[in-house]
């Protein structure tokens, strides 16, 4: 079994992954193009994938009517980059890596709300510039972030994982709005009927997946029903938000601040977007931390054990 893995992984994976076939390593940083991915699918049996490899509709079809590769291992939860119903269709599974993601993503979500509250990015940016004349009682002040209302788009794995820190770690009011009810949160919390009433919280976070339903669900209509003291965090995808309508509403200052890990065109971020200090931003950190990298490789992995051995795969999507 040919297996192509598309980006650098943690050592212990790559090594793990030689023992599952002929292993063909890129060891690069940018993502596969178009015309690498179709060559890709004529040339492997298996491709481990991730971010950024763009499996679209046009790429897997110019692969052919019966390409060599039968399984995208997809390293990561989220999978928006991967046409999945047109590689289905093609007779290629997908797998993605979920429950591996799940607390790290949600330390991340913390600390860009935290990070944005309080003013942490522009302070680091203070005390390093060497200007800082000393503590004064009204210098940056933030906002309050213990017994605040919070506000949950998606209310999954990541999404409760958030809710829990809020809500036993810093006493906050959770609220959520999820497309499908959800019986058990887990924790004292309200569902609420609508977005534009989730919008209202103090903070909002958004922890929904990406798909054509969620594209741009966080528009101009959404943001114009935040507070005017409302942060909004992102840490699930960068499209799910209408870049250009946040961009207007934090410079027209009809919202508090956002904090974002990922980004709408990534890696690209627009150099108004940079300008604001309003905004933390973060170089897609959600998941960068070695054991839970491990942890997304060796179920990436075990996923294509399963496939060699004719197992049912373990997290298809």
């Amino acid at each position: 079994m040919n297996i192509l893995i598309t980006r650098q992984m943690p050592e212990s994976i790559e090594a793990e992954a030689r023992s599952l076939g002929d292993i063909t390593l890129r060891h690069e940083t940018t993502p596969l193009t178009e015309a690498e991915v179709t060559k890709a699918l004529q040339s492997f049996d298996v491709i481990l994938c991730t971010l950024g490899d763009r499996f679209t509709s046009s790429a897997i079809a110019a692969a052919g009517p019966a390409p060599r590769c039968r399984l995208i291992a997809n390293f990561g939860v989220g999978y928006n980059h991967i046409a999945a119903d047109t590689a289905k269709a093609a007779g290629i599974a997908v797998t993605n890596t979920p429950g591996a993601v799940t607390e790290a993503t949600a330390d991340i979500a913390m600390t860009l709300l935290l990070m944005t509250a309080r003013r942490a990015a522009e302070g680091e940016r203070l005390a390093r510039s060497g200007s800082w004349t000393g503590w004064q009682p009204t210098q940056m002040l933030g906002r309050q972030v213990s017994g605040k209302t919070i506000s949950i788009i998606g209310m999954g794995r990541i999404g409760k994982a958030i809710a829990k820190r809020a809500h036993y770690g810093f006493g906050m009011q959770v609220r959520f709005f999820n497309r499908s009810p959800v019986a058990d949160p887990g924790l004292p919390a309200t569902q609420l009927a609508t977005l534009t009433e989730a919008m209202t919280s103090d903070f909002t976070v958004i922890a929904v997946p990406a798909t054509p339903a969620t594209h741009h669900l966080i528009g101009a209509e959404a943001l114009a029903a935040m507070p005017r003291h409302g942060i909004l965090i992102n840490i699930a995808r960068g499209d799910i938000i209408d870049e250009t309508a946040l961009i207007d509403a934090l410079a027209r200052r009809t919202i508090a601040g956002a904090g974002l890990d990922v980004y709408e065109f990534e890696p690209q971020i627009p150099a108004a977007l940079r300008r604001l200090d309003t905004v933390v931003l973060l170089p897609h950190l959600g998941t960068s931390v070695l054991e839970v990298r491990e942890e997304m490789g060796r179920l990436a992995l075990q996923n294509i054990a399963d496939f060699s051995a004719g197992r049912p795969l373990s997290t298809p999507v």
